[in-house]
């Protein structure tokens, strides 16, 4: 059995949905962000950098047990282990797929993320921040729409570089971009989420996500964003 540790992000979304592409049977653990759950010492022990989401496949290379952090490591190690389902063998189109994944992990997931922040949570609107991040993401959108105009998906055949991409993108109007402007990423965005496992790994949690569009505050800010974050973490046992 696969153990997921899982809270409502793009990040853990990218597992839940690759999970579900793959037909492989799992169990959801709640990592309550808000409440401080990832700060734990027995979750720290799987993911040492406090994040979601993180993987315990009890029936792991050699039939041992193994514990992975980081979502795009999660993501390789899932899919080679099914037989290189979405990530080719091959090693020309593996690395298609690789460098379209990483791309996602050092510009997509860190650059939205701060748009995000700043145009939607961030307690003081600061101009530069925002045009910056904006102005960010918009680039990266328009990197990703060049390349769609010329492959049905980012690696060219759909893989986990489109499903670690899209629910990044799910937030666009929050990352201050509109679908209308990119129209070979708007057809590909529609494509992905029409995909019933996309839908059944955005499902995940759906009712613990928080709809209501309120600013964290309080002991909720300083797990997300604030003081908790960078404080030592707890010793563990």
């Amino acid at each position: 059995m696969i153990d997921l540790y899982f809270w409502s992000t793009p990040n853990g979304y990218k597992v839940s949905i690759l999970l579900e592409e793959l037909g492989l049977p799992y169990r959801v653990i709640p990592v309550h962000i808000g409440k401080g759950e990832q700060f734990k010492p027995e979750f720290l022990r799987i993911s040492p950098n406090n994040k979601i989401p993180a993987l315990v496949d009890a029936d792991g290379p050699d039939g041992e047990p193994i514990a992975l952090f980081e979502s795009g490591a999660i993501m390789m190690y899932l899919a080679e282990k099914c037989g290189w389902a979405f990530m080719p063998q091959d090693m020309r189109a593996r690395y298609g797929v690789v460098q379209w994944l990483m791309f996602q992990m050092g510009g997509v997931g860190p650059m939205l993320g701060q748009a995000h922040h700043f145009r939607k949570y961030a307690p003081e609107k600061i101009g530069y921040a925002i045009d910056r991040y904006t102005n960010e993401a918009r680039r990266l959108y328009t990197v990703i729409d060049r390349r769609l105009a010329e492959s049905e998906y980012l690696a060219g055949d759909y893989s986990i570089a489109d499903m670690a991409t899209y629910p990044w993108l799910r937030a666009h109007k929050w990352q201050g971009q509109d679908l209308a402007d990119f129209p070979h990423l708007q057809r590909w965005y529609a494509t992905v989420r029409a995909r019933p496992a996309v839908q059944r790994g955005l499902a995940v949690l759906e009712e613990k996500v928080d709809k209501s569009g309120a600013k964290p505050t309080g002991e909720r800010w300083d797990n997300l964003f604030g003081t908790r974050q960078f404080s030592t973490p707890e010793k563990t046992p």
